[in-house]
């Protein structure tokens, strides 16, 4: 089925049923209007795996058609995609100063800048692409200048709200737009495409002015150096250790290549005041007292290759973490990285810090970006929508965003929930959730995107738990016969050393495979390769229990 010039089209690109790249798109006539272009970190299932970002498949095959990329905010689930997607489809991407600051360090980073057209937005911006007019409302969240979306269309209104909360105490005094969300309600919100993110969580979320207060008095406390690691992009986080630091006249250090570039942009754009001469360089930590020092760093998920983690194993070049220094982890672990988290903080344990981490209610050092039960009804309550879309996670936060629309006032059965490639049309004010189109994951490896399926995946698992062997057969190419006996080596599978019997029967397998295919006349490379894959498999398996990848090699003389 095609969009008809009468059809107004939802599409899910990524982003619904997995918290992490978001991408969703508007189509009515002639045009389709991107949000949100993300990516998403792998887990270990996916091995070398570098990011996750959308499959474009659709837009691809639809390109003359896309007129804007509208971006909410800057976190990497909602711009860490926009270079890859760049490079095949150049179009203006629409974003607020601070959310343009940080996609400009990624496109230059992929040498995109000078061809990019990058267009400012704020709350009031007025956009129009012919039949679909854009307008924003300002949403507080954990990094600044963050914007809900605002599609009037012949259909009716079509509302994303981003990444929100309702603080009504931010640490930044950017209070959310909340007059202006009645007043779009009053008007009539056709349909809303609401974050799920906290929807499991009762009550409100708590303030980030709770955490200001907590890190205050733990730098108050601290007897040596304090060691701080939060997200780069919590810029009202950071501006709270920039306090913290001074009140106690202690200089700081960033330490991590994210927490540098996102500082140096908040500072040079206005959105964060430190004091002249505070920011030290790494290389003047030792030059001062412990107690007159701060490192902020990243790291605070547990990533391996992060400033924490290095710190914390001793191998972070010219910086130690010394007994009674303390270490704070001003972010709660997302689902998923309990487990590096975990071993970071025994690491920081042993070397004798003082350590003060676990969830935001726990520690008081974090507080949520995103909404809880009531915040989501608010934001319901506040558009009023006849139909509702839940985004931005797992199965069951959507099932519960679901149940919290109904009781709040949405009818039963006005509710889709999608997956990624699922389409909501509407039509003569009637949505209907009827068809897919292509979408899923493009795997981004090294300079390759897209090139890493599942094939390529199923080896490297393959590789990752039975290892491999690598059979090089030297063979006559007149006469198909072996010219020396089988040359057989072992990587991960077992230690050619240890196992030499094991090897000397495979090899003797291996000649008597050759010999019965010379026999029979059967002295094509290919069958000999899949004859000695197959017989010294099924004999591997039935000795070690083990199925390592079998790679045949024949060097013709």
């Amino acid at each position: 089925m095609s969009t008809k010039e009468n059809v107004l089209s939802i599409f899910a690109l990524g982003g619904l049923n997995e918290v992490g790249k978001n991408m969703y798109a508007i189509e009515y006539s002639n045009n389709i209007v991107i949000i949100d272009c993300g990516n998403k970190f792998p887990d270990e299932s996916l091995l070398g795996i570098d990011l996750i970002i959308p499959d474009i498949t659709y837009l691809l095959e639809n390109k003359d058609k896309i007129t804007a990329l509208i971006v909410t905010h800057g976190h990497e689930d909602h711009i860490g995609g926009i270079p890859f997607f760049l490079k095949k489809l150049n179009v203006p991407v629409y974003a607020t100063r601070f959310t343009l600051g940080l996609i400009e360090l990624k496109l230059e980073e992929h040498k995109l800048l000078r061809d990019t057209e990058l267009i400012e937005i704020d709350s009031s911006s007025n956009l129009n692409f012919d039949d679909i007019n854009v307008t924003f409302f300002k949403v507080n969240h954990s990094i600044p200048d963050c914007l809900g979306v605002v599609f009037n269309t012949p259909e009716g209104k079509i509302v994303h709200t981003g990444d929100f909360k309702f603080d009504l105490t931010p640490a930044n005094n950017e209070h959310s737009d909340i007059h202006k969300m009645a007043e779009i309600g009053r008007d009539g919100v056709f349909l809303l495409l609401s974050e799920s993110t906290n929807a499991e969580r009762p009550g409100l979320t708590p303030s980030e002015q709770m955490v200001g207060k907590h890190v205050e008095d733990a730098f108050m406390k601290a007897e040596r150096k304090v060691i701080l690691s939060t997200f780069a992009s919590n810029i009202n986080r950071i501006q709270q250790v920039v306090d913290a630091a001074q009140k106690t006249n202690r200089k700081i250090s960033l330490l991590g290549r994210s927490m540098v570039n996102v500082v140096d942009i908040a500072i040079e754009r206005g959105y964060l005041t430190v004091p002249d001469g505070m920011i030290i360089e790494q290389h003047e930590i030792n030059e001062l007292a412990p107690e007159k020092v701060a490192i902020l760093c990243t790291g605070s998920q547990g990533e391996p290759l992060a400033a924490l983690a290095r710190l914390s194993t001793g191998n972070f070049r010219g910086v130690d973490i010394l007994p009674e220094d303390t270490v704070i982890f001003a972010a709660g672990p997302i689902p998923g990285n309990e487990r590096n988290v975990t071993r970071i903080v025994d690491n920081l344990l042993t070397l004798g810090a003082k350590v003060i981490y676990g969830t935001g209610s726990t520690s008081g050092m974090h507080v949520s970006g995103h909404g809880y039960q009531e915040d989501l009804k608010l934001m319901l309550t506040l558009m009023k929508p006849k139909y509702f879309i839940p985004i931005h996670g797992e199965y069951r936060m959507l099932h519960h965003h679901r149940l919290l629309a109904e009781s709040v006032g949405v009818e039963q059965g006005n509710t889709f929930i999608m997956n990624n490639g699922d389409v909501v049309d509407i039509t003569n004010s009637i949505a209907r959730q009827t068809r897919k189109i292509p979408a899923g994951n493009t795997y981004v490896d090294g300079i390759g995107v897209g090139d890493v399926g599942d094939m390529v995946l199923r080896d490297r698992k393959q590789l990752s738990e039975d290892g491999m062997l690598v059979i090089v057969l030297t063979m006559s190419k007149r006469e198909g016969k072996l010219v020396s006996e089988p040359d057989t080596i072992s990587r991960g599978f077992v230690f050619n050393r240890d196992s030499e019997e094991l090897i000397r029967e495979v090899n003797r397998l291996i000649t008597k495979t050759v010999n019965d295919l010379q026999k029979g006349n059967k002295i094509q490379w290919n069958v000999i390769k899949q004859s000695i894959k197959k017989s010294v498999g099924q004999y591997l398996f039935t000795q070690t229990k083990r199925k390592p990848m079998i790679l045949p090699i024949i060097i013709e003389i």
